[in-house]
């Protein structure tokens, strides 16, 4: 795997991870009778992003970790998968 194609695979492994941990533990203005006004109900009371960024940070590391294992091991072939033929 090349340093490029390994960090192209971080940051989307990073991305999708980070919207499904967004949500989590979100308290909404609705939910908490503190609605500012001018903003919907559904907007977060306290939003703590930079909680949400570390524990994307953390998942990512170890789903990549588990991706590199994969194939450094022999269990997944990246080749095989986009049709290369390995040279």
């Amino acid at each position: 795997m090349s340093v490029t194609f390994a960090i192209a695979v971080y940051v989307i492994i990073w991305w999708t991870v980070l919207f499904a941990v967004l949500p989590m533990g979100v308290r909404t203005q609705g939910e908490d009778n503190a609605v500012v006004p001018g903003t919907p109900e559904s907007a977060p009371t306290a939003p703590r992003l930079l909680r949400v960024v570390v524990l994307t940070t953390l998942i990512s590391a170890a789903v990549y970790a588990m991706l590199w294992a994969a194939v450094r091991y022999g269990l997944l072939d990246l080749e095989a998968l986009v049709g290369r033929s390995p040279n």
